[in-house]
């Protein structure tokens, strides 16, 4: 049998290999893909051994257990392969962040929302959070309606492609509201 390498700890953990498997009778798949049939552990160990592979456990079905006789090995970082590959695929998307002020002079809300339309455009979604403080939180609900209420038109007007608006969260003094274009 070849040696059992730690290779890659979380792939490992997901099965159980040569003395490791705990059943005593095993449905057991040769390196060529054939159905062995039913046997013992001690029978599925020499089967492996002479073909110098091992015996790793695959699944269990109606409460058989069954094992295909392969090499851990390969077959580990195969599918190490095939995770990185698939990372390799997904699509991260970040969340950028604007804070604002209820009472912001216009020049910089335009700079803060053509920055905000610049992340839009490069795929990000874009989190607009409003921070009250003081006397402010007093009028929280109509100064909070009103400016996102002015962000939802200046960000139409600007022409953009889609815009969709995922979620408003207001937890203390702060209410935000996340935008993406579709």
């Amino acid at each position: 049998m070849s040696k059992f390498r730690e290779t890659n700890k979380t792939l490992n953990d997901n099965y159980l290999v040569n003395e490791k498997i705990r059943a005593l009778k095993l449905q057991v798949i040769n390196q060529n893909g054939e159905n062995v049939g039913t046997v013992s552990k001690q029978e599925a160990l020499n089967l492996a051994l002479g073909a110098g592979l091992d015996l790793v456990q695959v699944g269990e079905k109606d409460s058989v257990v069954i094992a295909k006789i392969m090499d851990i090995g390969k077959f580990l970082y195969a599918k190490k392969k095939q995770q990185s590959e698939a990372k390799k695929k997904h699509k991260i998307i970040q969340v950028k962040e604007i804070k604002l002020r209820p009472n912001i002079d216009d020049q910089d809300y335009l700079n803060k929302l053509n920055q905000a339309i610049q992340f839009l455009l490069d795929g990000k979604k874009v989190k607009f959070s409003l921070q009250f403080r003081g006397r402010e939180f007093i009028m929280i609900n109509e100064l909070g309606k009103k400016f996102f209420d002015r962000i939802q038109k200046d960000l139409t007007d600007r022409e953009l492609k889609s815009l969709v608006e995922e979620k408003e969260n207001r937890g203390g003094p702060f209410w935000s509201k996340i935008y993406y274009l579709k």
